[in-house]
């Protein structure tokens, strides 16, 4: 928008607001935070300064650094690359509109139009679920299980298939456990009719944002956390957060299986300690022994 409204000078806060697609009071809570954007040391040179009229219109004046064009490090155009063609192998995307022509631009400019590809984990299953949805064909699946390190035979029926970080799930109707379940498309290793089929069920709007939705039976654990472990909270839901001043937090997480808790402790290495439940302190000594013994 601050560039837009730079060559745009006294525009109207309506038609800035409908431009943009927002509330004219988000607008001007927005434009009321402007000024305190800028550069060290925030002097009044290298802050942008936005001038909105009695009778609602429009001027902003910004420090010269945003009359040069941008200029990205080559480790911040790969990025910006990467990202863009994942979004292009989404299922929808269009592979010839503004988006593409933009990112064939930015791989000229980093010498990389034919040194780069982006893979979103499509599994090799991916078109025999996304078909049983469609026809609402119950299916039976050897399904991995990377929480309990397990393969188990399942009966499903499939209500949707979509893509949520960077993963494909199926969200389906369990008959092993007689419960809705999420599954990850890339860990079924095998898919199979069985000539039955199931009744339509309205699927959540929301299923692409519960990838995992912990139950009130599951586990709980807190765990220390250093300072360069804040990917944690990041990465996965936490119920509590308890930030330090020296940088180190205490967390509370939900876990659905123990071989899950393993893992993500024996990636965290010194950067992370169980603290309760005290039973489980030993833990990653246990998990780090087992995978010892396997390379002796």
């Amino acid at each position: 928008m601050v560039p837009w409204l730079a060559d745009h000078p006294g525009v109207a806060l309506g038609e800035l607001a409908g431009r943009f697609g927002v509330d004219e009071s988000e607008l001007e809570r927005d434009l009321e935070l402007l000024p305190l954007c800028g550069l060290p040391p925030y002097s009044p040179d290298r802050l942008i300064e936005v001038d909105l009229s009695e009778d609602g219109h429009v001027w902003i004046r910004f420090a010269e650094y945003f009359d040069r064009p941008l200029r990205l490090t080559a480790e911040e155009g790969l990025t910006l690359l990467a990202a863009g063609r994942a979004l292009l192998s989404v299922p929808g995307s269009d592979a010839d509109g503004t988006l593409a022509s933009a990112l064939e631009k930015l791989a000229d400019a980093l010498g990389t139009r034919e040194g780069l590809s982006v893979e979103v984990g499509e599994s090799a299953h991916l078109d025999e679920l996304r078909s049983a949805t469609a026809r609402r064909e119950r299916i039976e699946i050897d399904y991995y299980s990377f929480g309990r390190d397990a393969l188990t035979t399942r009966r499903v029926d499939p209500r949707a298939v979509f893509h949520a970080y960077g993963h494909w799930y199926v969200d389906a109707w369990c008959h092993l456990v007689q419960a809705e379940r999420l599954f990850r498309a890339d860990r079924v290793q095998a898919v199979r009719p069985t000539g039955e089929t199931f009744e339509a069920s309205e699927v959540d709007a929301d299923v692409g944002d519960r990838v995992y939705e912990p139950r009130p039976d599951d586990p709980r654990v807190t765990i220390e956390l250093g300072p360069d472990a804040g990917w944690v909270v990041e990465s996965y839901p936490t119920e509590l957060v308890e930030e330090r001043v020296d940088g180190t937090r205490r967390v509370v997480l939900a876990i659905s299986e123990q071989v899950w808790l393993e893992r993500l402790m024996l990636r965290l290495g010194p950067e992370g300690r169980i603290v309760d439940p005290p039973e489980l302190g030993g833990a990653t000594a246990a998990a780090a022994a087992r995978v010892l013994a396997r390379y002796r």
